[in-house]
């Protein structure tokens, strides 16, 4: 072969190559099960305890005592201490422009250590929670750009560290703070003892000193004691087969819509997501919003969101 004819060859080759390179694009990441994203997200809890009944402060399933029947709950806590185990309920709605993760936490009993003679200070069952914003911005879990809580009958506001959301119809009401768990940044929940209002953690020891963090570790676990610093919680799917959403037109379970049947204090007192409602952010945001249509809350409650979907590519609400 002639040195021109090699030259011309080594070119081809190249060429041949470069375009072998082009055709070769890596395949892009499987998208997330709502599973993994819940998981991904799932916060480190807070749990205050009161020390006059600890365990009537730790998480649990609804059925931890093996049925659905909500009325005989708070008498079993008391009897089922070694089913007491760290529980969440989650659930996964979206648009094209973000999840709208839900965490929800159950205990038998809303509770006062004082007398309660005309039953409005105690109910049994009690279930609030939180909802996180997360962007879906190409990476694999997204980004965490805002959180709503559950505390009674009054929804509040976080945003973590440089986050675009700002106040809008409802302040901000403090900093979303993460703490790191198995090498990601998990956000931080409280809850308090007896009534469970729940917050973002604001950085400070429990109240009195005692206290429960659950982590979401996927084991569900007992607290050793009141001031246990690291019990391990499992998530269960909300729109499971024969799980909670599924239950909810079940007269053993519900007294009506979204509202848990309990006859102990005051009755029928407690709340699934779908029955969450804050008392004063305006008639067009009804109660249950926050679980079946957060994008609508979201854009009420926030403003600074930047690009927003509010048509939703799926929601087991609806």
């Amino acid at each position: 072969m002639t040195p021109l004819r090699r030259l011309a060859a080594l070119f081809a080759g190249l060429a041949t190559t470069s375009t072998l390179l082009v055709v070769a694009a890596p395949v892009a990441a499987a998208a997330p099960s709502d599973f993994e994203l819940a998981t991904r997200w799932a916060p480190i809890h807070y749990q205050d305890t009161d020390s006059s009944d600890y365990d009537a402060d730790y998480l649990s399933k609804i059925d931890f005592d093996a049925e659905w029947d909500t009325l005989n709950n708070w008498e079993h806590q008391d009897d089922l201490l070694s089913r007491m185990t760290g529980t969440a309920y989650y659930s996964v709605v979206e648009t094209s422009t973000h999840w709208f993760l839900g965490y929800s936490f159950y205990h038998p009993r809303d509770w006062e250590d004082v007398p309660d003679p005309f039953s409005i200070l105690t109910h049994e069952n009690d279930m609030e929670g939180v909802v996180l914003t997360v962007r879906r911005d190409g990476s694999t879990y997204g980004k965490l750009e805002a959180m709503v809580t559950v505390a009674h009958s009054d929804f509040y506001s976080y945003v973590p560290a440089g986050s675009t959301f700002t106040s809008g119809r409802e302040n901000v009401d403090g900093t979303l703070r993460t703490q790191t768990y198995n090498g990601a940044a998990h956000p931080t929940t409280r809850q308090e003892a007896k009534g469970h209002g729940l917050y973002g953690w604001n950085g400070a020891n429990f109240p009195g000193g005692d206290g429960v963090v659950y982590y979401p570790s996927g084991t569900a676990e007992v607290p050793s004691s009141g001031n246990d610093r690291s019990v391990g919680y499992a998530l269960v799917d909300t729109f499971a087969a024969n799980g909670l959403w599924a239950r909810r037109n079940n007269a053993q379970t519900f007294a009506s819509y979204g509202t848990f049947r309990g006859d102990n204090g005051k009755d029928n007192s407690a709340n699934a997501p779908w029955g969450w409602d804050d008392g004063n952010d305006g008639g067009d945001i009804t109660r249950g919003m926050l679980a079946t249509d957060p994008a609508y809350l979201v854009a009420q409650y926030f403003a600074g969101e930047g690009a927003f979907s509010l048509a939703y590519t799926r929601n087991s609400y609806r």
